[in-house]
């Protein structure tokens, strides 16, 4: 019986995960190429399975396009002194569709906008313990206002999430 109970609840639960769908119509829309264009600032924290941060950084980041193609540049600025940069390879699409590709992520990352969301997934390849692992995200950006987002990013590994990144995200 508590299999049968664990189950139903396990069920219940991902039944009401959301949707990309739920924000169509939500304000204020949130246009990729708009908002993620010229000078950025990102601030955000690291946690692991239980809650507690593992990691605080900065992100200074460059936007730029030439029509649908884009270019972000990402610098991190981690609190023990680390440097780290990613260079995103953007696509963006008549049907508000986008793939990305950038030298640590595996494959390519395709995402899609409603309202005042953006959500994408894609496979990233992270330093651990000496070498390297991938980790699953799915990556979640809500536009607060025309200049501020936040972005709740899930790290899932072997299907069980293992950490989360949230960020705030503000345009200069």
């Amino acid at each position: 019986m508590k299999h049968v109970l664990l189950g139903s609840l396990l069920l219940l639960l991902c039944a009401c995960s959301a949707s990309i769908e739920d924000y169509e119509g939500t304000e204020p829309k949130f246009d990729f190429r708009t908002f993620f264009d010229g000078e950025l600032v990102a601030y955000g924290i690291v946690q692991d399975y239980s809650g507690m941060v593992t990691r605080r950084f900065k992100v200074d980041m460059q936007a730029t396009w030439q029509g649908n193609l884009g270019t972000i540049d990402e610098q991190f600025y981690y609190q023990n002194g680390e440097v780290g940069e990613r260079i995103w390879k953007i696509t963006l699409k008549d049907d508000g569709t986008l793939t990305g590709e950038a030298g640590d992520v595996i494959g390519t990352a395709k995402g899609i906008t409603r309202g005042n969301a953006f959500n994408w997934q894609y496979t990233l390849e992270i330093p651990y313990d000496g070498d390297t692992m991938e980790v699953d995200l799915d990556d979640w950006m809500y536009l607060v206002t025309e200049t501020r987002l936040i972005n709740r990013t899930s790290i899932v590994k072997l299907g069980m999430e293992v950490g989360e990144i949230t960020l705030v995200i503000e345009k200069r």
